[in-house]
């Protein structure tokens, strides 16, 4: 990727920006040729897509939210990001579920010419990136372009985006991002910070810069010296997030319980519920994988090959000419968590997961994700109070 000059913290002295200094972002960004994407309501949801202006952010929106179970509601004030993880993530914009790879033609002669898609890279800007995501993100660089096997296509829509991070002052029901280590707090990776703040004082937004890109968007709006007030307020509010969290993993090495666990009864309980549907796969900010597929037309003289995300929960996900190598819904689910939180590290050096509670909102069955490991570390426990081995 691109690299990015961060600033040391003398060059990232933070400011207030009011609600028409956010609008003068959008417009900003936009002048600058950047796709703007952010939050807006649609369809009974918050959904992220393209801002032509910052009134289309989610002001006085909230959602509510717990496993299986997600809707948007009317808050009692004008907050622009006071909601929670939506169904999508902005993987979907850094590596979109549904892409062509190429086409080819069959021309009267019989003769095939192959056209490559080399589709122009969008200059992406970001707006209202939780911590969480801006972690999901930082692990898909590592996927995509982190290693031999390498993204081209990934690298250039992500070198090219601009990130607005906005701290979580608001957790919903299904996050545990403390326990992750990814929020709510702002972490180095972004462009620029924004945290919100609605007091007696008024609706304002504390910013600061993180790297010199970051800086000089920052310099060309309105915008007024840091008050102690807000400055504060925006740390008393992040602060008292994150003992707010819906959620908890259990306090252990889970590397160290996926691999002592791999023969708990826990996984006939869970299997018993999930539909493998994949539905946690397709909304999880980190999920990566893919597969591709062949379509041509009725007349055999079109043809196109597509990449798309696939899930590990899928028959065809291990098929071999034997057949597929986890047939149960056990072998598939465990596959999944063993992978998002344990072997992940083997690959990665990090966690898959990063907290945002996506995959218990929009579970059908309402499984979740800290409850299974929840019980898993119970049951360790309870087998080494039997004196059984597995253990941590």
């Amino acid at each position: 990727m691109t690299a990015v000059t961060v600033l040391p913290d003398a060059d990232s002295t933070p400011c207030v920006l009011d609600r028409d200094g956010v609008g003068a972002l959008v417009r900003e960004l936009r002048a600058r040729g950047r796709t703007v994407v952010g939050p807006t309501v649609r369809d009974g949801a918050v959904v992220l897509a393209e801002l032509e202006s910052a009134d289309e952010l989610p002001y006085g929106w909230g959602v509510e939210l717990e496993a299986g179970h997600y809707r948007i509601r009317r808050r009692s004030d004008t907050a622009a990001f006071a909601h929670s993880a939506g169904p999508q993530s902005w993987k979907n914009f850094l590596h979109p579920e549904r892409v062509r790879q190429w086409s080819a033609d069959r021309g009267p002669d019989g003769g095939m010419t192959v056209h490559a898609e080399r589709p122009e890279p969008t200059s992406f800007a970001f707006l209202g990136v939780r911590p969480c995501d801006l972690r999901a993100i930082q692990i898909q660089d590592r996927v995509m372009t982190g290693g031999r096997h390498r993204d081209d296509a990934y690298e250039e829509r992500r070198s090219g985006a601009f990130l607005v991070l906005v701290e979580c002052t608001e957790p919903g029901a299904t996050c545990f991002c403390v326990s992750m280590g990814t929020g709510p707090a702002a972490q180095p990776g972004y462009d620029l910070a924004l945290t919100e703040v609605l007091d007696d004082a008024g609706h304002r937004f504390l910013a600061r810069a993180g790297t010199a890109r970051g800086a000089e968007v920052l310099r060309s709006l309105p915008r007024r010296p840091a008050d102690d007030v807000t400055r504060t307020r925006a740390r008393e509010d992040v602060e008292a997030a994150a003992g707010r969290m819906g959620r908890t993993m259990p306090p252990v090495d889970l590397r160290g319980l996926m691999a002592d666990s791999l023969t708990a009864e826990r996984w006939d309980d869970v299997a018993a519920r999930c539909l493998t549907c994949g539905n946690c796969t397709m909304a999880c900010p980190t999920c990566f994988c893919t597969t591709t597929e062949d379509v041509s037309d009725l007349t055999g003289d079109h043809a196109e090959r597509w990449r798309r995300w696939e899930s590990c929960y899928d028959l065809d996900f291990t098929h071999l000419p034997g057949g597929s190598v986890r047939t149960s819904p056990r072998s598939r689910y465990r596959q999944w968590l063993t992978h998002k939180l344990g072997t992940w590290w083997d690959q990665f050096d990090s966690s898959g997961c990063v907290g945002c509670g996506r995959c218990l909102v929009w579970c059908p069955v309402a499984i979740d994700i800290t409850e299974e490991a929840h019980a898993l570390h119970q049951e360790a426990l309870d087998r080494r109070a039997e004196g059984k081995d597995g253990a941590p």
